[in-house]
């Protein structure tokens, strides 16, 4: 034991015996570490990243005696760091910090280069193949995590040095590689831009300890970014420049001339743009700006050009669709079919059983046999599988569609190389942000039309702007709404009860004890919902409709927290539905294993999952430290650094259920959600639901959230852009 720098502190060294508790979350620590010289293992308590059994740890702290558990020893650094002796060389290397190692060949490496073996493997690696048994593969799975080890030991101490845990860790690394302390110590305000899960605060703090001053332009024009950023995860495209002015000198506690001097230093370098909309000062994030003036002048060169088929004659190409297809169109599906076919852009909306799917099928087969190139898109996976189905044509992603480069992180099609079709479909339109609007537009080429689908009710994009709601309300995109609901549609009570809260009345609910695809059960307190919800999912739907709790019923809820928020629920429905799968893995706050249904939360283009697809986990691979789930037919690896990607979804969020579509869905709706009960949050939960849809509610809550459409418009420039585009469109002709 050596005293620290600060005389009230200690150093203890040596070897983790146990890791009592670990949070990979907080990296709040318990472990029992053996030490020289003591003859039991020390209890000690800290923060550190991702301790193993044998791996070796000096810690900084000071002695405690805690009431319940004796004697520990407080640390206010736990930092890993190499054994000196061969017992702990050879332990090390057995403790899985080290991949490609195990016992076996722990011990025959410390065998062979005795003393030498962590010299052997730093600066002659290639020496391990004299170690039988060790080949190429095992050789380079060592060197790669050797490497790793050592970069993340630097950072580690580099983070620890100036107050910051261990949990993020990885995702420094991975992100900076060896730059990560340059970067870092150059603008630590980069963290919270580049790293996901660090935000403005943990930045601030790293830029403190670093010695930024509170009053340093570096600090206000990274205050300025932050406040943009949390906007545009509102959905808002801009903000008025008032307005961030006062937000960034109230988050910062500084003073207004001092902002308003980082905001005009931004402009001037472009990360941020200033313009009037509706004759207010508004700023935008630069990125913003470029996808909404893109995606303005993009259409606009669209609306330009001719058709890509010659004129159809609506007297005479909607007989033969009829006759062709067997369907039997409506009056307003006439006039959609003869709208999309007469413009180069259009766009079709309406709810549920309205016929938009009917629609699409009579245009598609008038454009097949004039061997017009077709290309049909949708934001998710689950949206473009059911466009698939529905039109008997291949739909993909439009990330696949665009044929996004994870190396380049950017589309290979795009202006330079656009889309090989003359017409372009593109669903569930509502769910796409401005920023991927700006890139498909971009791709499409000037001959091709285009129709986008959806509806414009449903809640908008998780991402920034509202794209489908302002190209509507521009008035400048030939649009067709369709309300009526067709007679097989309106045999569902979940089709009319949709529409029936869309037009702010009350749903219905089936008399007596006839079976139906509706329900509402009403509840006393939110205790009562989340009782009723567990047995719901647990017992009387899989019992009544013979539906599988966990690949066919999901819970929508409008809250992440409280009692029925998604935290919650996803906790003790995992619990009830998969409580005795083995092996577990817990990172980040949540426990994993095989069986268990995930949701992505992040898009990985790598891994070619996106933000609200869900799967099933099918495999945990403990040594190889791999996750495997499934989603639709599609494998996807894990490594249990990335599991902060993945979270439970037996519960999701309604905003995360955009574009998909669940055998059966359970809604919670409780007065503790009231700033969330909106007429468009209930509506979309509802249009989830294929088979069945149970409300479980206050009765206050959904009468509140049926009454309330007083959602705050999105602040964007999108609906001034196209129709400034518009007026010179005509002027141009």
């Amino acid at each position: 034991m050596q005293p620290a720098a600060d005389s009230n502190e200690e150093r203890l060294s040596g070897s983790v015996e146990r890791v009592t508790f670990h949070s990979e979350e907080s990296g709040f620590t318990v472990l029992r570490l053996s030490v020289a010289g003591q003859r039991e293992p020390v209890a000690v308590v800290g923060r550190a990243a991702s301790p193993a059994v044998g791996q070796f740890m000096e810690c900084v702290g000071e002695w405690q005696n805690d009431r319940t558990h004796g004697l520990q020893f407080k640390a206010s650094k736990i930092t890993p760091v190499q054994p000196t002796t061969l017992e702990g060389k050879e332990r090390y290397l057995a403790s899985g910090q080290v991949k490609g190692l195990g016992n076996y060949f722990a011990k025959k490496l410390v065998e062979h280069f005795g003393d030498a073996v962590f010299e052997v493997i730093e600066n002659e690696p290639e020496r391990l193949l004299e170690v039988p048994g060790i080949g190429k593969r095992r050789l380079d799975m060592v060197k790669a995590s050797w490497s790793q080890q050592k970069a993340v030991r630097d950072i580690m101490l580099f983070l620890q040095s100036h107050g910051v845990g261990a949990a993020r860790s990885w995702k420094i690394y991975r992100r900076y590689r060896e730059r990560a302390i340059a970067t870092i110590t150059e603008n630590p305000y980069r963290l919270s831009l580049d790293i996901e899960g660090i935000g403005f605060q943990t930045a601030d703090a790293i830029a403190t300890s670093l010695g930024v001053a509170k009053n340093s332009l570096m600090r206000a024009e990274a205050g300025i970014s932050h406040v943009l950023g949390e906007l545009s995860q509102s959905g808002h495209c801009a903000v008025p420049e008032e307005t961030l002015i006062d937000e960034a000198s109230r988050l910062l506690q500084i003073d207004r001339p001092l902002v308003a001097e980082a905001v005009k230093n931004e402009k001037l370098t472009r990360r941020i743009v200033a313009e009037i909309i509706d004759e207010v000062p508004c700023i935008f994030l630069e990125s913003l700006h470029r996808a909404e003036t893109g995606v303005a002048s993009g259409l606009q060169r669209l609306m330009r050009g001719g058709l890509p088929w010659e004129a159809f004659d609506p007297h005479e190409a909607l007989p033969w669709i009829e006759e062709e297809t067997g369907l039997e169109l409506s009056p307003s599906q006439r006039s959609a079919v003869t709208l999309v076919l007469a413009s180069k852009v259009s766009i079709i909306t309406g709810g549920p059983g309205v016929g938009k799917t009917t629609i699409l099928r009579a245009i598609l087969s008038v454009l097949q046999r004039e061997k017009v190139s077709v290309a049909l898109c949708a934001p998710t996976g689950r949206a473009a599988k059911r466009l698939t189905e529905s039109t008997g044509i291949e739909a993909k992603t439009i990330h696949r569609l665009l044929e996004f480069d994870p190396q380049a992180f950017d589309f290979k099609r795009g202006r330079g190389n656009p889309l090989d079709a003359s017409f372009v479909v593109v669903d569930e339109t509502s769910m796409v942000d401005i920023v991927l609007m700006q890139k498909l537009v971009a791709a499409i080429p000037d001959r091709a039309a285009v129709v986008l689908v959806g509806d414009v009710d449903q809640l908008p994009s998780v991402g920034p702007g509202a794209v489908l709601s302002d190209m509507i309300t521009s008035e400048v995109i030939p649009t067709l709404r369709l309300t009526e609901i067709f007679r097989q549609a309106a045999e569902s009570m979940i089709v009319v009860n949709a529409h029936r809260i869309n037009q702010g009345e009350m749903p219905l609910t089936a008399e007596g004890e006839k079976l139906s695809d509706f329900y509402i059960v009403k509840a006393s307190s939110p205790e009562d919902i989340h009782a009723k919800v567990m047995q719901l999912v647990t017992e009387r739907i899989p019992k009544r409709f013979g539906l599988d709790p966990v690949k066919d019923v999901q819970v929508l809820t409008p809250m992440n927290k409280g009692g029925v928020g998604v935290h919650t629920l996803n906790v003790e429905l995992q619990a009830k539905l998969n409580p005795a799968a083995k092996p577990t893995v817990t990172r980040f706050g949540s426990t994993f294993a095989p069986g268990d249904k995930v949701l992505q939360t992040v898009n990985n283009y790598d891994k070619e999952v996106f933000n609200g697809d869900i799967g099933l986990i099918e495999h945990i691979d403990a040594e190889a430290e791999m996750v495997t789930a499934r989603f639709d037919h599609h494998l996807v690896e894990y490594d249990f650094g990335d599991l902060d990607e993945l979270s439970l979804a037996y519960a999701t969020s309604i905003h995360k259920s955009q574009g998909s579509e669940y055998p059966a869905v359970v809604i919670p709706l409780a007065m503790q959600h009231f700033t969330l009960l909106e007429r468009n949050l209930v509506y979309t939960a509802v249009t989830r639901g294929r088979k069945l849809v149970v409300i479980v509610a206050e009765p206050k809550a959904l009468a509140l959230a049926v009454k309330n459409c007083k959602s705050k418009r999105r602040l964007t420039g999108l609906v001034q852009r196209l129709r400034e585009s518009g007026k010179q469109s005509w002027q141009n002709l």
